[in-house]
C-alpha cells in the first residue's frame, strides 16, 4: 500500500489494521479506553513541537494526533455508532454554526460581539446535546452539576483553570489578583500547619489547595499556566545541566558534590542567564 496525501488512504490503512485475522494483533486488541491515553500523549507532543518551534516534528506529531481520531472513528464505525465522515460533518457544522459573523451575519465583527454570540450558540448546542443524550438513553450531564462538562481527563492544571473560569461566569470569583495572592499565602500557612501535625494525607490535601490557588493566580493575571510551568521546567533542567557540567570539569559527579556546592553553581547559572 502506497502512502498518499489523501485522507482516504489513512482510513484504508486503519481499516486494514483492524480487520480480523489479517490485521495487526495489537491494533485489534485495543478499545476506546485503552487508546484514550495515547490521544492525550500525542496532543502533548504536538504542544512540545510547537514550543520547540520544530515544524518538521510538528508535521509528524499532528499526523500522530490525526491517527488517534481515525482510530477512534474506526472503532465507532465497527460498533455502528458513527464513522470518520460523521466526525468531519459534526465539526464542520459546529464551526459554521459558531461563526455566523463569517458565514452568516458579517456585521458581527467586534471581538465582544463574537464572544457573546459564541456563548449563546454554545448554550444552544449544550441543550441540543442533552436532548440527544436522553434520546440515546444516556444520563443527562446537566443534572450532574454546572461544572460537570469540564472533562476529567484534562491535565490537572488545565482542568483547574477551566473549572475556575467556568465558575467565574456565574460570579464565583475574586475581582482582584491581589486577593488571590492573599489566598496563596493563606494556603502556604495551612501547608505549614499540616507539616507540623505530620499528617501526610492532610499535607497532600493542603498542597493541592495551594496548587489550585496558584493556578487561579495565573488565570487572573492572564498567564498560560501550562506554558509558564513548561518554561520553568526547561529553566530548571537548563540550570541543573550547568551544575552537572561544571562538576564534570572539576572531575566530580553529582553524587560527589555537596548541597552547598550545587547551590553555588545554581546561583552562577542564574547569574549568567540574567547577564545581557
Amino acid at each position: 500500500m502506497e502512502p498518499s496525501r489523501d485522507i482516504a488512504r489513512l482510513l484504508e490503512i486503519m481499516t486494514a489494521l483492524r480487520t480480523p485475522r489479517t490485521g495487526c494483533a495489537w491494533d485489534l486488541a485495543q478499545d476506546f479506553k485503552s487508546i484514550a491515553p495515547y490521544a492525550i500523549e500525542e496532543a502533548c507532543e504536538v504542544v512540545d513541537a510547537i514550543e520547540r518551534e520544530d515544524f518538521v516534528d510538528l508535521r509528524d506529531e499532528l499526523g500522530d494526533l490525526l491517527l488517534q481520531v481515525v482510530f477512534h472513528a474506526r472503532m465507532a464505525q465497527e460498533s455502528d455508532l458513527f464513522d470518520f465522515g460523521g466526525v468531519v460533518e459534526a465539526i464542520t457544522q459546529k464551526m459554521i454554526r459558531r461563526h455566523p459573523h463569517v458565514f452568516g451575519e458579517p456585521e458581527q465583527r467586534t471581538p465582544e460581539a463574537v464572544e457573546g454570540v459564541w456563548a449563546e450558540i454554545k448554550a444552544q448546542e449544550k441543550a441540543e446535546k442533552a436532548a440527544a443524550r436522553r434520546a440515546a438513553g444516556l444520563p443527562d450531564q446537566a443534572r450532574e452539576g454546572f461544572l460537570s462538562d469540564v472533562p476529567t481527563a484534562l491535565p490537572a492544571l488545565t482542568r483547574a483553570i477551566k473549572l475556575q473560569d467556568k465558575a467565574s461566569k456565574v460570579g464565583f470569583d475574586w475581582n482582584d489578583a491581589r486577593l488571590v495572592l492573599a489566598k496563596i499565602r493563606e494556603e502556604c500557612d495551612e501547608v505549614e500547619e499540616a507539616l507540623d501535625r505530620g499528617d501526610k494525607a492532610h499535607v497532600a490535601s493542603e498542597v493541592g489547595d495551594l496548587l489550585f490557588a496558584v493556578a487561579n493566580l495565573a488565570r487572573h493575571v492572564r498567564t498560560d499556566a501550562e506554558a509558564a510551568l513548561r518554561g520553568c521546567n526547561a529553566k530548571f533542567e537548563r540550570r541543573f545541566l550547568f551544575i552537572e557540567r561544571a562538576l564534570e570539569r572539576d572531575g566530580k559527579t553529582l553524587g560527589d558534590a555537596s548541597l552547598e556546592e550545587m547551590d553555588a553553581l545554581w546561583d552562577e547559572a542564574k547569574a549568567l542567564e540574567s547577564t545581557p
